[in-house]
Parts: C-alpha cells; structure tokens; sequence
C-alpha cells in the first residue's frame, strides 16, 4: 500500500492502514523544508493561549508525538510525486495507492501516470470538486480496462478500480449534525440518509426506546465531566460499539447511540435557488402599504364614479383611472360630483407618483443586493454560527442549509472558497477576523443555538469557542482541529470547565480516515459515524465470497462488536441469489434498498447488503477475502 499526501490525513490513513488492517504501508511525503504547516491567524487571548499550553503539555505527555516509522512502515520524501518517484516506491507492483495531497491538480496528475504505470492498481484520490472526480474515476477506470484488455469491472485478482473521496463530504455530516437538536450522528451518500442519535441512560422505572437497532453503548464515564471519554485504550469503560441484546440490557447506566430514522433525502438545492428575491422582499414593508392604500383610494373612487353617473362597473373604472393619469378632459359641463371626483382623481394621481418611483427604485436595489452578502437579521435567533468558509466550511454550511438550519457564516477573506455558496444560498455573512472584538457580536453569538468552528487554525478555532463560552457559558460549541490527540486533550479540558455545555472537537484527518483505509482495501464506504474518540463505518458490500454472510440469516451474520446487516439491496447490477430463493419468497421488494430485515431473511450470493461495522470487524472481512484472493 502506498500512500501519498502532505497533511495529517495522510499520516493518519497509514497508521489505519498498519494498525487497522496490518498492511505494509509506504508513505511518501515533501521533504521537511515544504510540508504544509498549519497557520496560525490573529492574535491569541492569554485564556486560549494558556490553555493551549495546557493541552499541548497533556498530549505530549501521552508520548504520541512519533516521528519514528512503524516497523510495517516505510516513509519517502519527495518534493513531487513524479514518475520516477512512483516507480522507485513500487507503484507498478502495488496494490493500492492513495493520492491525498490537498490540491486536486497535484492528485489528478499523480494518478494518471501511476495508472499508466500499473492498470491494475487499486486508486483512491482525495478531491474536493465532486463533478470533476466524477469524470476522472470513469476516465481512469476505463484506461485500466483498456490497458488490461477486459471489459469494466472484470480485472483479475486485483480491484483495478478508482475511488475518489472527498474529506471534506466525508467529515461535513458528523460536524453538521452536532449543529442540530437531538442530532448527533448522520452519514449521507447520493440519497441516502442515516441518521441516529445518542440518549442518555433511562432514569428508574423508565423503559429505553430500543429504536431500529442499537449502534453502540456510550462509555461508562460519559455522565462524568471530568472523565476520559472513550476511545481505543479505555477498556471495558470506554464505548462498545454493536453490542447484542444481551449487553444492552445489562447496560443499565450508559447511554446508547440509537438508528432512529431511514430516509430518502431528494436533490439538494438547486444552482439557481436564492438568486432573484421572491415578489414580497422586492419592497419595503411601508411602501407595501402606500400601495395598499392608493390601490383602495382608486376603488373607492370608481365606487362613488358609479354611484354619482349610474355608469356600469368597469366604465366607472376606466374614467377614474384616466382622471387618476390627467389624460381625460376636463369635467366642465358635468355634475358637481363628478367634478369633485374628477379633482380627487387627479390629487390621489399626483400621490401615485412618487410611490411608483420608490416602488422602482427598491426593486432596483433589491435585485442589485440579490447576489451581494447578506448581514446578520435584527431579530435573529437560534441559529447557527459558522467560523471559516474553506473547503470544509463550504460543505458543512452546504449541509446545514439543506436541513433548513438558519446560519451566520463568518470569514476573514472575501475570495474564500465558500463565499459564492454564501450568496448563492443567501447566508448571512460577517467579514472579519473572529479574534477581533465585535465580530462575534454582530453574528449574534449571544443569541445562537450553536458554534461551528471550522477555521483552518487551531488557535483561531480555540479562542473563538472561549469567547462565545465566556458570553454563553451554556453555548453548544464544536472544533476543527488538527491533530485527533490534540483535540482529545482540548475536549476533556472544555468539558470540565464547561460540564453542563456541550463541547464537541473533532479531527477531520481522524473522521476521514477510515473512508479512505475500506475504499484502498476495495470497498465502498458509506460514511462514518463519530461514538466518542471511536469511528463506526458504514459499507457496502456483495455477499458473494464471504463466508460470515453468504448463505447465514441476519441474525446469524450479525456478530457482536464487529459488524450488523442494516440493509439489502434486493437488485444489484447483474447479481444473482442463491438456488431456489427469491425475494419475493422472503417478502422483500422486486427491487430498492429493504430496511429493518426479519433476523430469518436468508443472505443469497447475489444480494448487496449496507453493514455498520467496526474498522476492526471490517478489516476482518476484507482481511480473509484478499487471502482467499492472493491464495487464488
């Protein structure tokens, strides 16, 4: 396995790689003088700065700082990933290579001449245009077929296929969803919606709402501020991720994270949406009354018109409106009401004028400030406050908006990524630097439900969560930080000085990860869902090969903290199900995604099915299926 990268993501897909799925992992990287380091933006409070010192003396007394390789670890440095570079790192033997730089261009070169080098590598690229990677994995897959002589998909031992990830689609669903009420765990692919949620422990005499399925128990120090939330090392205490019945009953004290709910989501918000105004937002509330009002003087009109003359309705109405334009003659020979009229016309007319301008002049601005950034509402509350319109930013923001989730963005660059999304889905948007005073205010931080730091500075993202704790104490904060130690530290240390407030950090290196390690292994990971310090995986895979599923029930593939049969798609792409079943037989659709399968439904060679598992359980079933492969 080859891995090739110039950030932690990089370093944290190789030690999945080795710690995960024992695999001999080759990680090439810039040499020392070019790594990209992570900036450092505004100036820092002596609050955050302190308890940077802190954490940072936390982590480093945990001895994670590790600059020596692993023994099943080889680590090159290179300014570019060139064909000789590929060629002495052993890509044209390899099984699988990972291009993770964070520029598209770098990855996108570096896969073509590695796939030209081998067509039978397995290729997993790390891009954030998701039409760009559309094209580039059907360009690369079909270069493989024709380099291999066979058709699609029909390689031989090896997987020759190309999978491009995004980090940034990857880990948008875990930080949106802490953003929302009684939300806590999503994972969205195309259409298809995962969503779960935590609950705390029954209270006595209570009876727990098992929901479709049980994913995990929390860890048993989660009711405690100051204790160590769960995550690999924690034991027993720590969390158990897919427990069976029997643990979950014992479990009286621990909370549980719950599938509570399987959608279909539709098509996201369209390209075009927020740009023109709807018709009510064209005017000013005051000027819609103005013309309220002259629309009722000029009924009033026509009614006494057709009351004074007899004249029919409509006639009345035609007359009032020239007398009402000055472009009818003079009443000189006509009744005195009609002059009366005819003189009230002709005020209310020079009334008309000035509103009409007015009317055109707003409409003007309104469509001129349409696709200008929009500022924070008086009255605003309950919302979201989003720091930082990157890569990452831009997704999450993207995410929360099609949940119908009111957001403040703020950001210091006015060329950032995300401010186009911003004006496209007319969001509220302060510039300035979130270390500044007042720019927290004006994005109405003492009003909103929740704090999204997602900044590329782990300084920046640390002072802006202490200052919207020091005006909220209550504040519902989330980080983006660099390093998944660092960021253990910073959320042991929030969480005990803030032990009623929900603090939430998270590693988008750490949420990453395990999608890319299943997709350079061969399979489609669906998501991954954050229990604590620990990752659930969601994966697609074909029963064909796997002894642990092909030919069991649900219940009997189910196997206790490694993985859970979720759901069966019933018409896989020129599959095929065992002798003599159906899905008919077994009450399942002609076709679709079934959810809540019966424990009795037989698992058919032909059946794809969607697991929640473990990255241990998973690797397990890799693991035993590339054996059965290489002894092939």
């Amino acid at each position: 396995m080859i891995v090739c990268g110039d950030d932690g993501l990089a370093h944290r897909l190789a030690a999945e790689l080795r710690g995960v799925y024992g695999e001999q992992v080759t990680l090439v990287v810039p040499t020392s003088g070019r790594r990209v380091r992570q900036p450092v933006v505004g100036r820092a409070r002596a609050a955050s700065a302190a308890l940077l010192d802190r954490v940072s003396a936390a982590v480093n007394r945990t001895g994670t700082g590790a600059a020596e390789p692993a023994a099943n670890e080889q680590i090159v440095e290179a300014p570019e990933v060139t064909e000789a570079v590929l060629t002495d790192v052993g890509a044209d033997r390899a099984a699988a290579l990972a291009l993770v730089y964070d520029d598209d261009e770098t990855n996108i070169r570096a896969a073509l001449t590695a796939r030209r080098l081998n067509p039978r590598i397995r290729l997993v690229l790390r891009l954030y245009n998701r039409r760009l990677g559309q094209h580039i994995e059907e360009l690369l897959d079909q270069t493989a077929a024709v380099a291999s002589g066979t058709g699609p998909g029909t390689g031989g031992g090896l997987d020759a296929s190309t999978t491009v990830l995004s980090d940034a689609d990857t880990a948008a669903p875990a930080l949106a969803a802490t953003a929302l009420v009684g939300t806590s765990k999503v994972v969205q692919t195309e259409g298809l919606v995962l969503r779960a949620v935590e609950r705390q422990p029954p209270r006595p005499g209570e009876v727990a709402d098992p929901g479709l399925c049980t994913l995990a128990l929390l860890s048993a120090t989660s009711n405690d501020p100051a204790g160590a939330d769960g995550s690999e090392g924690s034991g027993e205490q720590g969390p158990r991720l897919l427990p069976d019945e029997t643990a979950v009953a014992s479990a009286t004290g621990r909370g549980t994270v719950v599938l509570e709910q399987v959608s279909y989501s539709g098509p996201s918000l369209p390209a075009g949406r927020g740009a023109v105004p709807p018709f009510a937002s064209l005017f000013s509330r005051r000027l819609r009354w103005s013309l309220a009002g002259l629309v009722g003087c000029v009924l009033a009109l026509a009614v006494a018109f057709m009351f004074v003359t007899g004249e029919h309705p409509l006639y009345a109405t035609y007359v009032t409106l020239l007398d009402l334009f000055g472009i009818n003659d003079p009443a000189y020979h006509a009744s005195t009401g009609r002059q009366v009229l005819q003189l009230l016309s002709g005020l209310v007319g020079l009334l008309l004028l000035p509103v009409l301008l007015a009317a055109v002049l707003e409409a003007l601005g309104t469509f001129r400030s349409a696709s200008a950034l929009r500022k924070p509402p008086r009255g605003l509350g309950g919302h979201v406050v989003l720091l930082g319109l990157g890569k990452i930013g831009t997704r999450v923001l993207t995410r929360l908006r099609e949940l119908h989730i009111p957001v403040v963005c703020v950001e210091s660059d006015p060329e950032a990524r995300g401010m186009a999304t911003a004006r496209r889905l007319r969001v509220p948007v302060v510039l300035g630097d979130v270390t500044q005073e007042g720019v927290l205010e004006a994005a109405k931080i003492h009003r909103a439900h929740a704090l999204l730091a997602l900044t590329s500075a782990d300084t920046t993202n640390l002072e802006a969560a202490l200052y919207a704790r020091s005006v909220r104490p209550d504040l519902r904060v989330v980080l983006r930080l660099y390093d998944d130690d660092f960021a253990t530290a910073v959320y042991r240390t929030l969480r005990a000085a803030h032990p009623f407030a929900l603090t939430r950090s998270r590693s988008v290196s750490h949420l990453a990860a395990p999608a890319f390690a299943g997709a350079m292994m061969g399979r489609q990971i669906l998501g991954a869902i954050p229990v604590e310090r620990r990752v659930l995986l969601f994966a697609e895979v074909e029963v064909a090969g796997h002894p642990q599923l092909e030919g069991r029930t649900v219940g009997q593939a189910f196997r206790a903290g490694a993985w859970r049969v979720l759901a069966l798609n019933t018409a896989p792409p020129g599959g095929r199900r065992g002798e003599g079943e159906t899905p008919e037989e077994e009450g399942a659709p002609a076709s679709g995604l079934v959810w809540d399968l019966p424990s009795t439904y037989v698992l058919g060679a032909g059946d794809r099915v969607v697991l929640a598992a473990t990255r241990r359980g998973l690797a397990e079933l890799l693991g035993r299926r590339r054996r059965e492969r290489a002894g092939a």
